[in-house]
C-alpha cells in the first residue's frame, strides 16, 4: 500500500475517533432542520443473555439536527457529534453533581451533622445546580451540535 493511502486512512480514522456516531432513522424533514430517531442501547445490549436477563434498555431518542440535508422520512442516517461535546455533557450532568453531593456530604459530616440530615442537605444542594442548567439550557443547547455523516 502506498504511503499516501496509508496516511489518508490514518487521517480518516483519527477524524472518526473525534466523533460520536449513532445510526438513526429520519422522522421528519423541515425547512432548516431534520428530526432523527436513534435507538440508545444499554452497555449490555451485546450480551448473549440479554433475551432472558430483562436488563437491556433500548430507548428511542429524538434529535433535532439543524441544517439542510437531502434526506426523506424513513431514510437511514448516521448522526454524529464532536466527542468533546459528549465529554462536556458528562461533566455537566454527572461529574459536577457527583462532586456537589460528595463535597456537601463530607463538609456537613465534618460539621457534626447526623448522617440523615447531611444526606438530605447534600442532595438538596443539587437543586441550585439543576436550576442553573435549566436557566442556561438554550446556551448549553447551542454548544451541542449534531450533524449527519455524509
Amino acid at each position: 500500500m502506498p504511503s499516501s493511502n496509508r496516511a489518508d486512512i490514518q487521517m480518516k480514522e483519527s477524524v472518526l475517533k473525534d466523533k460520536i456516531q449513532h445510526d438513526g432513522t429520519v422522522k421528519e424533514v423541515g425547512v432548516d432542520k431534520i428530526v432523527v430517531s436513534i435507538i440508545s442501547c444499554a452497555a449490555c445490549a451485546g450480551c448473549q443473555a440479554r433475551g432472558i436477563c430483562g436488563m437491556t434498555e433500548n430507548e428511542e431518542k429524538i434529535i433535532d439536527i439543524k441544517g439542510r440535508y437531502d434526506v426523506s422520512p424513513g431514510d437511514k442516517v448516521t448522526v454524529q457529534m464532536e466527542e468533546s461535546a459528549g465529554m462536556r455533557a458528562v461533566v455537566l450532568s454527572y461529574l459536577i453533581p457527583f462532586f456537589i453531593v460528595v463535597g456537601g456530604l463530607l463538609i456537613l459530616q465534618s460539621l457534626s451533622f447526623n448522617e440523615l440530615t447531611a444526606g438530605v442537605i447534600s442532595i438538596a444542594l443539587l437543586v441550585p445546580w439543576f436550576l442553573i442548567l435549566y436557566l442556561f439550557r438554550k446556551k448549553i443547547d447551542r454548544s451541542f451540535t449534531f450533524t449527519l455523516k455524509t
